[in-house]
Parts: C-alpha cells; sequence; structure tokens
C-alpha cells in the first residue's frame, strides 16, 4: 500500500507532463523535450523566490525574449515597413522585460506564498511562446524527425544554461500544505492529496477547454488538419504559439506540486520528462485518458521497480515502451511518410 500510494502520486506528476506533451505534439507535431527542463526551472525558480534571492529564470528569460525578438526582426524585415517591424519587436519584448522588472523589484522583499507563486508563473509561462519562436515555428512545416532534432537542440541549449543561471546545487520547496494524517496503516501526506487533487482538477478544466470553448476547438482542428485549419482561418502559427504557453503553465503547475517531493537540480528535468514521454508512448500520443492511466501506471512500476530492484529502476521504466512499440509495429500497417 506504500508503494501504491507512491505510485500514484507519481504517476500523477507524470501525468501532467505526458498530458502535455500530448498536447504540443498533437498541434504543432513538435515531441517537447524541454518540458522538463521548464518544469525544472519552475521549481528552482520557487525556491529562490522562497529565499529571497533573485532566480536566475529572469535572465534566462530575457535572454529567450531577446532571441525571439531578433527572429521577428529577421523574419519580417522584408514585409513590413520599418515602424510596424519596431512595433512588433516592442510586442515581442516588452511582457519580458516588465515580468523581469518586477521580479528583480519584489524577490528580496519575500512577500509570502501566494506572490512567489504568482512571480513563479510569470517567469516561467513566457518561456513556452519564446521558444516556440525562437526554435520551432521556423521549422512549423518541417518533418517530425526535424522537430524532434530541434527539440534535442532546444533541451541541451535549455540545461547549459540553467547550469549557469541556478548553478549545480539543488533545491526544495516547503509543501503548500503542511500536514498528514493516517489511514489505517499508510500516512498520507496533504501535499500528496493536493498533488493527485491539482492534476484530476487540471485534466477536467482542459477537457472542458478543448470542448466547450472556440480557441480549444481551434487547437483541435489544428491538431487534425493544420493545413485544413489555415485554409478556414484558424492562424495555426498563433495556436502553435498558445500550445506552448499552455505545455509551460502546465510545467508550472508540476513544479509547484513536485518541488516539495524532491530535490530538484538544473538537469532535473530530463528524467523527469523522459518518464512522462514514456507515459505519452504507451498513450499513443493521442489520447489524454490512454495517456493518464498510461502515466499512473508508469509511475507505480517506479515506486515497486524501487523496491524490488532498485539498481535497475530507469532501465525497468524506459524498457517497459519496448512490447507496446514492438504490438504496435505488428498491429498497424505501414505507411509512407509524406513529403
Amino acid at each position: 500500500m506504500f508503494l501504491l500510494q507512491d505510485g500514484v502520486t507519481n504517476g500523477a506528476i507524470y501525468a501532467l507532463l505526458a498530458v502535455a506533451l500530448v498536447l504540443v505534439f498533437a498541434v504543432t507535431r513538435v515531441i517537447l523535450i524541454p518540458q522538463g527542463d521548464l518544469v525544472a526551472f519552475g521549481g528552482l525558480t520557487l525556491a529562490a523566490l522562497e529565499t529571497g534571492r533573485t532566480p536566475g529564470s529572469v535572465w534566462l528569460l530575457l535572454g529567450l525574449a531577446a532571441a525571439a525578438t531578433v527572429m521577428e526582426v529577421i523574419a519580417s524585415r522584408n514585409r513590413l515597413p520599418p515602424g510596424r517591424i519596431a512595433l512588433n519587436a516592442l510586442k515581442m519584448a516588452l511582457p519580458a522585460l516588465v515580468i523581469a522588472a518586477a521580479v528583480l523589484l519584489l524577490a528580496p522583499l519575500q512577500l509570502g506564498s501566494i506572490v512567489n507563486l504568482v512571480l513563479c508563473a510569470s517567469l516561467i509561462i513566457p518561456m513556452g511562446p519564446y521558444l516556440y519562436r525562437t526554435a520551432f515555428q521556423p521549422l512549423a512545416d518541417a518533418s517530425v524527425l526535424v522537430l524532434l532534432i530541434a527539440a534535442v537542440g532546444a533541451h541541451l541549449a535549455m540545461t547549459g544554461l540553467g547550469l549557469a543561471f541556478f548553478g549545480a546545487e539543488g533545491y526544495r520547496t516547503s509543501p503548500l500544505i503542511d500536514a498528514a494524517f493516517t489511514l489505517g496503516p499508510l500516512t498520507v501526506t496533504a501535499q500528496s492529496l493536493l498533488v493527485v487533487g491539482a492534476t484530476l482538477a487540471l485534466l477536467l478544466s482542459l477537457a472542458l477547454f478543448f470542448s466547450r470553448t472556440l480557441i480549444g476547438k481551434a487547437l483541435r482542428a489544428s491538431a487534425v488538419n493544420r493545413r485544413g485549419a489555415r485554409l478556414v482561418g484558424i492562424p495555426t502559427a498563433r495556436a502553435g504559439s498558445l500550445a506552448f504557453t499552455m505545455a509551460a503553465a502546465i510545467a508550472v503547475v508540476s513544479a509547484v506540486l513536485v518541488a516539495p517531493l524532491a530535490t530538484l537540480y538544473y538537469d532535473s528535468g530530463f528524467i523527469i520528462g523522459l518518464k512522462g514521454f514514456v507515459a505519452a508512448i504507451i498513450g499513443g500520443l493521442a489520447a489524454y485518458p490512454a495517456t493518464v492511466a498510461a502515466a499512473i501506471g508508469v509511475g507505480i512500476l517506479e515506486a515497486f521497480s524501487s523496491f524490488w530492484a532498485s539498481a535497475f529502476k530507469e532501465v525497468i521504466i524506459f524498457a517497459s515502451i519496448i512490447p507496446i512499440l514492438l504490438l504496435r509495429s505488428l498491429r498497424s500497417a505501414h505507411h509512407e511518410e509524406e513529403e
């Protein structure tokens, strides 16, 4: 029962990561490997804010904003007048400048957990659209393999920047709710219940967003047929930016939930994100309910592997996709890749 409890708690975190991966892949065909990096940076940012230090994510956000602004200027230099180019550049850079100024002013004041959460979200969420504009929007029509290579490159760049801005030391945040109670032989913490409850609430919100709102339906249309969505007037570039923004917001929620449970380092996001990727692959990178169920299964498998074969825990988890891929390769017909 102890292992099952840990597995469900970890699986809830992996479910958030896996859903973000499926969301981004469905809309943009990008396998967002840096999703785990955003989670790690969110946890490190919150830990820095709790101690009154200026988080390194301020400089990371400014760097991404500068790169995105340069990309916007280069892309529009031959099709827009200079005044319009300057206006677009200002729109691209201004949010990061305002957020950075607010964080530099408020972080040393230690105004409490709510302000820290708002500042953390303000720093991490804009990184999603900035990352999309810099690394993926210019390659929007490329093949999935090219987009995967770009995602790997973005992950490696963010890992290096994370070391430069956050340092090699690990941090853990204080729990949002510091309470516990006994349930038979189990000791259940309020933080673990918060993890499961927040995951369920977010998944329900996403389901309502995609089924009841016009923007959600536009994202679904972009996922089904990008070219057809563009023909009926849906701005697919904006849809990709929105998908990355939502993924970054999910990363902030994941960071707030996981940071009190595990010590995070600048490179912790890769392993965390990879486990979410395993769940997304088992779920087929398409179906959200199957992805969530697979993530819970990955969490339970990790918990029992840690107990029975801790030295091979990661091997067991990552090898679990092999029979799934083998079964799918035997059951599906081969299709030529579109040019």
